[in-house]
């Protein structure tokens, strides 16, 4: 998937205090096909939820798609496959994310952090250090 070309752009520009999406970061967005807008909004959207969660997780990488793939409806993905690393650890992550039609609002995210995965499983599930 194309989603992972741009989510270093947007993560440098939305981990700001207020975590407000830039207009840089809306442009960035808005050159994206809208199938890669809506999974990296919600993506990112994941990384925000996970590193203000108690669990004290720092998450810099998502993947949706690691052990399944997502249910992608017109504004939404809900997946119960997903991946995200933090500490250069990987852990299972299952989120459910609803943006408006243009894919830049977030409207709901419900989200579960699961297990950690074992290194062993990495490779297989395309889960680099």
């Amino acid at each position: 998937m194309k989603a992972w070309l741009i989510l270093p752009l947007i993560l440098a520009t939305t981990i700001l205090p207020a975590m407000a999406m830039s207009g840089s970061v809306v442009k960035q967005l808005m050159k994206l096909d809208p199938a890669t807008r809506l999974e990296q909004r919600c993506d990112v959207e994941a990384m925000e939820r996970i590193r203000s969660d108690p669990s004290r997780f720092s998450p810099d990488k998502v993947l949706a798609y690691a052990f399944a793939e997502p249910v992608i409806g017109t504004d939404s993905i809900r997946t119960s496959g997903a991946a995200f690393r933090s500490g250069g650890k990987w852990f299972h992550l299952s989120f459910n994310c609803k943006t408006s039609p243009d894919h830049l609002k977030v409207l709901s995210f419900q989200y579960a952090i699961g297990s950690a995965i074992p290194e062993s499983e990495w490779q297989q599930h395309y889960l680099v250090p």
